[in-house]
């Protein structure tokens, strides 16, 4: 595990990052993480007494990773932009496991879990997290049903939530 002292920042203006508060992972650490990688992986560790797994590091080029720190981890930590943060970090390797409920529904649909087997790791944890967020078994349900139908025409987390915001326009119309 690597341990190092960072300064939460925030981006201004940075495309899609605008907005994103991050502390940086310079080249020697990541490279310390996982050698000879250049794209995004995930991690596990503490950020002070916060301990996290499976965050992703996004690459920034030349060997240069960030940290986001969305505003869940922000409030555990009580910390914001310009504050100092102990970070103890190592490479997180742990597959990623569906829910079994969602995994028996994708072996119902082979199309749905072979696609779903295609996607890159970071995508089937939008899918995972989607379901595992649901407060009822109601919702729970209705979200594995909308992830197994997207999966199986072989689209993405991102093409579902788009369809699903274009049904709810389409209904207050």
């Amino acid at each position: 595990m690597v341990q190092y002292t960072a300064v939460i920042k925030k981006f201004d203006s940075m495309g899609e990052k605008t907005g994103w508060t991050y502390i940086d992972v310079p080249a020697a650490i990541a490279q310390q993480l996982k050698k000879d990688t250049k794209k995004s992986f995930r991690v596990k560790g503490r950020l002070d007494e916060y301990e996290f797994y499976g965050l992703a590091l996004t690459p920034m080029g030349g060997g240069d990773y960030i940290l986001a720190l969305k505003a869940a981890i922000r409030k555990q930590i009580k910390k914001q932009k310009g504050d100092m943060l102990c970070v103890q970090i190592e490479a997180d390797d742990r597959p990623i496991l569906p829910p079994a409920d969602l995994l028996d529904c994708l072996t119902d649909e082979p199309a749905a879990l072979a696609h779903f087997n295609t996607i890159a790791p970071s995508h089937q944890l939008y899918f995972i997290r989607y379901i595992e967020s649901a407060k009822t078994d109601a919702t729970r349900t209705k979200r594995i049903a909308q992830s197994v139908n997207t999966l199986s025409k072989k689209l993405g987390f991102s093409d579902m939530l788009r369809s699903l915001k274009n049904d709810k326009i389409h209904i207050a119309k």
